[in-house]
């Protein structure tokens, strides 16, 4: 008797949570599927301590799978590709470090990697030797002058697993990469924060991933993050969605990367995996201002220096991305200035990121609210700003 009781009350509180008055969320990520701009999709609303929103919706198409989380038990939880949502980890890594007086934002690069003593940027008549030294503060805010080269002669790109098994060849070899511009001048987004991965294997003396168990998968409950898939995750692992022109469907051929168990190229800007409890857990220590479970992973200093403006929006900042109007960019991350710009009824001060392949999450600290999407998908044309319209659903009845 227990037992069922047990089963109907659970019953119930997914029903609650997937029929709450974010009732326009589950509505948009119906549409979704609809319109082929993604397969399943997981949304998760957080707000004032507890999840008030929690629904899978499934496209039951062939080639898809459903997306199982932790509600699912006994079954293990669906894992996704994060890609750039590993940036703002990565950040809080390197915060920890600052906080342990290790490292100083304002450091240069060359003092941990002495490969960066001499670098040389792009000018009218070729390459020179850069007056400005690369510093720690240029990576954390990609002002670099370093970006993505994947379709620059690099092959699969310099961030792949299949030229690198190490971080320390792969310093190296984007030490001799010409910089767009001097460090420091412009924003223009690229693969900083893989090397900042570097960087903290010289400052902590241990690899890129014990790093980030020990300091923060670990303390967060974070155990599905992480940089492979054993045999029994590629089971769990979700397929990618594409829509390109006439080529539509599901695939496991396109993931770029390797994933491999004994690959210790952990590229800290877009090389996890994870799953939606344990992003969850992320973003509960962010919304609560460093604290998870009482335990205090980051000061709320810290975050209030990852969160504060380093670049404006486009047009100011060239090459800034022209669907985030109205925001500025701290450390790898987008925070709102402007709402009305936005026109989403967000709230002044979010912050957050996304994913390549189709993963979004944003934190409200005046409302303690966050906001977290996983599907995987890509498209060459789609009139649909994803994270931004699923803002402006999940904010028509957020209040």
């Amino acid at each position: 008797m227990k037992k069922i009781f047990i089963t109907y009350l659970f019953v119930l509180i997914q029903n609650n949570l997937s029929h709450s008055q974010f009732e326009a969320v589950k509505n948009f990520q119906k549409e979704l599927i609809k319109n082929e701009i993604t397969g399943s999709n997981i949304v998760m609303i957080y707000k004032e301590g507890e999840v008030v929103f929690l629904n899978a919706e499934n496209s039951n198409l062939i080639g898809d799978k459903k997306i199982s989380y932790q509600s699912y038990k006994p079954y293990k939880e669906t894992l996704f590709p994060i890609w750039s949502m590993s940036k703002p980890i990565t950040i809080v890594g390197i915060m920890i470090l600052v906080e342990k007086g290790l490292i100083k934002l304002d450091d240069k690069v060359s003092k941990y990697l002495p490969e960066f003593s001499e670098i040389y940027c792009k000018g009218k008549e070729g390459k020179y030797l850069c007056e400005n030294p690369l510093k720690i503060i240029h990576l954390l805010t990609h002002r670099s002058g370093f970006g993505y080269y994947s379709h620059q002669g690099y092959g699969y790109g310099l961030t792949n697993t299949i030229k690198y098994d190490n971080l320390n060849d792969f310093s190296k070899d984007l030490s001799k990469v010409v910089l767009e511009f001097e460090p420091g001048e412009k924003y223009y987004y690229g693969v900083n924060q893989a090397l900042l991965g570097r960087v903290v294997e010289v400052v902590s003396k241990k690899n890129f991933y014990e790093f980030l168990k020990e300091e923060i998968f670990e303390p967060l409950e974070m155990s599905e993050t992480k940089f492979y898939l054993t045999n029994d995750d590629r089971s769990r692992f979700q397929p990618l969605y594409v829509n390109f022109g006439t080529i539509k469907g599901f695939t496991t051929e396109l993931d770029e990367l390797t994933y491999e168990e004994t690959n210790a190229a952990y590229f800290g800007g877009e090389g996890l995996i994870s799953t939606m409890n344990d992003y969850s857990n992320f973003c509960i220590m962010l919304l609560n201002g460093g604290i998870y479970k009482g335990k205090r992973i980051l000061s709320e200093k810290s975050i209030g220096v990852m969160t504060k403006k380093y670049s404006s929006s486009y047009p100011e900042e060239e090459y800034a991305d022209v669907s985030k109007l109205g925001f500025n960019y701290g450390f790898s991350m987008f925070v709102l200035d402007n709402p009305l710009i936005d026109g989403t009824g967000s709230t002044k001060g979010i912050y957050g990121w996304s994913g390549y392949h189709g993963t979004h999450f944003w934190i409200d600290p005046t409302k303690k609210m966050f906001g977290l999407f996983m599907s995987r998908h890509r498209q060459s044309e789609s009139n649909i700003d994803v994270q931004k319209e699923l803002r402006r659903a999940v904010y028509k009845n957020a209040n």
